[in-house]
Protein backbone atom coordinates (compact mmCIF):
# COMPACT_ATOMS: atom_id res chain seq x y z
CA UNK A 1 0.00 0.00 0.00
CA UNK A 2 2.99 2.30 0.34
CA UNK A 3 2.92 3.37 -3.31
CA UNK A 4 -0.77 4.18 -3.11
CA UNK A 5 -0.25 6.17 0.06
CA UNK A 6 2.45 8.19 -1.65
CA UNK A 7 0.23 8.68 -4.70
CA UNK A 8 -2.49 10.02 -2.44
CA UNK A 9 0.06 12.31 -0.76
CA UNK A 10 1.16 13.54 -4.17
CA UNK A 11 -2.44 14.21 -5.18
CA UNK A 12 -2.94 16.22 -2.00
CA UNK A 13 0.32 18.13 -2.56
CA UNK A 14 -0.80 19.01 -6.09
CA UNK A 15 -4.13 20.30 -4.78
CA UNK A 16 -2.30 22.38 -2.19
CA UNK A 17 0.19 23.78 -4.70
CA UNK A 18 0.25 27.42 -5.74
CA UNK A 19 -0.18 26.36 -9.38
CA UNK A 20 -3.31 24.32 -8.66
CA UNK A 21 -4.92 27.00 -6.50
CA UNK A 22 -4.19 29.77 -9.00
CA UNK A 23 -5.47 27.70 -11.91
CA UNK A 24 -8.64 26.71 -10.05
CA UNK A 25 -9.34 30.34 -9.10
CA UNK A 26 -8.68 31.59 -12.65
CA UNK A 27 -10.90 28.86 -14.10
CA UNK A 28 -13.73 29.75 -11.72
CA UNK A 29 -13.41 33.43 -12.63
CA UNK A 30 -13.52 32.68 -16.37
CA UNK A 31 -16.49 30.33 -15.96
CA UNK A 32 -18.38 33.09 -14.14
CA UNK A 33 -18.27 35.20 -17.32
CA UNK A 34 -20.33 33.31 -19.95
CA UNK A 35 -18.89 35.23 -22.91
CA UNK A 36 -15.29 34.46 -21.94
CA UNK A 37 -16.14 30.86 -21.11
CA UNK A 38 -17.73 30.39 -24.54
CA UNK A 39 -14.74 31.94 -26.34
CA UNK A 40 -12.31 29.66 -24.52
CA UNK A 41 -14.48 26.58 -25.14
CA UNK A 42 -14.57 27.36 -28.88
CA UNK A 43 -10.80 27.83 -28.91
CA UNK A 44 -10.24 24.59 -26.98
CA UNK A 45 -12.47 22.63 -29.37
CA UNK A 46 -10.51 23.79 -32.41
CA UNK A 47 -7.19 23.22 -30.63
CA UNK A 48 -8.31 19.68 -29.75
CA UNK A 49 -9.36 18.99 -33.35
CA UNK A 50 -5.97 20.19 -34.62
CA UNK A 51 -4.13 18.04 -32.06
CA UNK A 52 -6.16 14.95 -32.97
CA UNK A 53 -5.43 15.46 -36.66
CA UNK A 54 -1.74 15.82 -35.84
CA UNK A 55 -1.67 12.63 -33.72
CA UNK A 56 -3.45 10.72 -36.47
CA UNK A 57 -0.86 11.86 -38.98
CA UNK A 58 -3.44 13.57 -41.14
CA UNK A 59 -2.52 16.58 -43.19
CA UNK A 60 -2.95 19.72 -41.22
CA UNK A 61 -6.09 21.62 -42.03
CA UNK A 62 -4.63 25.01 -42.87
CA UNK A 63 -7.99 26.69 -42.38
CA UNK A 64 -8.32 25.28 -38.87
CA UNK A 65 -4.72 26.21 -38.07
CA UNK A 66 -5.32 29.73 -39.32
CA UNK A 67 -8.55 30.04 -37.37
CA UNK A 68 -6.85 28.69 -34.25
CA UNK A 69 -4.08 31.28 -34.52
CA UNK A 70 -6.57 34.10 -35.16
CA UNK A 71 -8.66 33.07 -32.16
CA UNK A 72 -5.55 32.85 -30.00
CA UNK A 73 -4.44 36.33 -31.05
CA UNK A 74 -7.88 37.74 -30.23
CA UNK A 75 -8.09 35.93 -26.88
CA UNK A 76 -4.64 37.10 -25.82
CA UNK A 77 -5.82 40.70 -26.11
CA UNK A 78 -8.24 40.04 -23.24
CA UNK A 79 -6.15 40.51 -20.05
CA UNK A 80 -8.26 38.08 -18.00
CA UNK A 81 -8.03 35.37 -20.67
CA UNK A 82 -4.29 35.93 -21.15
CA UNK A 83 -3.80 35.57 -17.42
CA UNK A 84 -5.89 32.39 -17.45
CA UNK A 85 -3.81 30.89 -20.27
CA UNK A 86 -0.55 31.84 -18.52
CA UNK A 87 -1.70 30.19 -15.28
CA UNK A 88 -2.92 27.14 -17.20
CA UNK A 89 0.51 26.76 -18.81
CA UNK A 90 2.27 26.93 -15.43
CA UNK A 91 -0.09 24.28 -14.02
CA UNK A 92 0.44 21.99 -17.02
CA UNK A 93 4.22 22.39 -16.76
CA UNK A 94 4.06 21.30 -13.13
CA UNK A 95 2.02 18.21 -14.07
CA UNK A 96 4.39 17.39 -16.93
CA UNK A 97 7.36 17.69 -14.58
CA UNK A 98 5.71 15.33 -12.06
CA UNK A 99 4.93 12.84 -14.85
CA UNK A 100 8.53 13.06 -16.06
CA UNK A 101 9.86 12.35 -12.57
CA UNK A 102 7.61 9.30 -12.25
CA UNK A 103 8.46 8.07 -15.76
CA UNK A 104 12.18 8.46 -15.11
CA UNK A 105 11.88 6.22 -12.06
CA UNK A 106 10.71 3.28 -14.19
CA UNK A 107 12.49 3.98 -17.48
CA UNK A 108 14.68 0.90 -17.10
CA UNK A 109 11.53 -1.25 -17.32
CA UNK A 110 9.99 0.42 -20.34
Amino acid sequence: MYVYDEANNLAKAIQESKEYKEYKKAKEEIEAIPEMKTKIEEFEKIRYDVQVMSFQGKNEDTEKMKKLQEMYDILMKEPKIKEYFDIEVRFNIMLADVNKIISESVKDLI
